[in-house]
């Protein structure tokens, strides 16, 4: 009898047909995205790129970001600044993104290590086969997974949304266990896609916030085909509201079972993440993220993955023009929605 048939008997729960929903306004979609992309509200992230040199990253949004006297950049890094004075999640920031002013990132580790949701993210040449064979996964073992094209058109994110805040040490074993269960089941993902779980520590790192993550559905790059929800077979949801407010948040109490029933007696992957200090980097306002994964923790169905590896990821920075952001005002900001979204 399988180990986790003491723990509650499962039938597989039928989709939740995705339909056209009756228009929802500007203020609901806000309301409804931030409802299922929930992370650290004290804090977000915002998206640069370089003019000069096309390089492009994400910086931790600052009131004061370039001000004169009073923005130290490029002297001073924003971590050793004094005057940094970091922006709060808000409607406005939010709207802002899906309009496509700015490009928003959020912080999915808060301060207590718990999350709302797991993301996993698949590129690399294989990543459509990988993101489909995980979300096959998720299928069969009855986890609300939605699939996401980047806004590079060029990978996926899968995310699994939780009814309430779980630690963010059993989200990632739900999500090493479903890539063990993928691979014994179609002997296909051999983690060359597999990038890394969202979030991507245990605990929050020392003087950090712990990795972020691109929020979806921004306007410019929805309108070339990124950035945007699919089916399993890549064809995007005509209505993006519609499908969102499809979307049923996995319950915290079936993540230990789901755990069970996806590995067996298996443990699942065993995966462990460097953080800057461990690589000797020194990298303020950046991030550095190892994954080191070890095959003798692969069911044993699954093809040979290499012994180890190791992905590293380095942000970097670039001076952009010395104006306060648009999403910032020093008095209070009335709403104003005036673009679509």
């Amino acid at each position: 009898m399988p180990v986790w048939s003491h723990y509650l008997e499962w039938r597989r729960k039928p989709p939740s047909p995705v339909q056209r929903v009756s228009v929802l306004s500007t203020d609901e979609k806000v309301a409804l995205f931030r409802r299922l992309f929930r992370g650290r509200d004290d804090i977000w992230a915002l998206r640069w790129e370089s003019k000069t040199s096309g390089k492009s990253g994400y910086s931790p949004a600052c009131a004061n970001e370039w001000q004169a006297r009073i923005c130290g950049k490029p002297r001073i890094k924003c971590g050793d600044c004094t005057h940094r004075q970091l922006l709060p999640v808000s409607d406005l920031v939010i709207y802002q993104h899906l309009a496509g002013t700015h490009t928003a990132g959020l912080y999915p580790l808060l301060e207590d290590d718990s999350c709302y949701f797991l993301a996993v993210d698949f590129d690399k040449a294989e990543w459509q086969k990988d993101a489909s064979a995980f979300m096959r996964a998720c299928d069969e073992l009855s986890v609300p997974a939605a699939l996401e094209i980047s806004r590079s058109r060029q990978g996926a994110h899968v995310w699994i949304f939780f009814a309430s805040r779980v630690s963010a040490r059993e989200a990632r074993r739900l999500g090493t266990a479903i890539i063990s269960y993928t691979c014994s089941r179609t002997r296909q993902l051999q983690l060359s896609s597999y990038d890394r779980l969202f979030p991507n520590q245990d605990t929050m790192p020392k003087g950090g916030f712990g990795n972020l993550i691109a929020l979806p559905l921004q306007k410019r790059p929805r309108a070339s085909g990124g950035s945007v929800f699919v089916d399993i077979n890549f064809q995007p949801y005509s209505d993006q509201w519609a499908f969102l407010a499809s979307v049923i948040p996995m319950n915290v109490q079936d993540i230990e079972p789901t755990i069970l029933r996806a590995t067996g007696s298996i443990h699942p992957l065993d995966v462990n993440f460097i953080n800057e200090e461990d690589l000797g980097y020194n990298m303020s306002g950046t991030s550095v993220t190892a994954l080191a994964v070890a095959s003798r923790y692969l069911p044993s169905a699954s093809p040979a993955a290499p012994a180890s590896g190791t992905l590293c990821h380095r942000g970097s920075t670039a001076r952009r023009s010395g104006h306060a952001p648009a999403f910032w005002s020093a008095g209070t900001v009335r709403r104003r929605w005036t673009t679509a979204v």
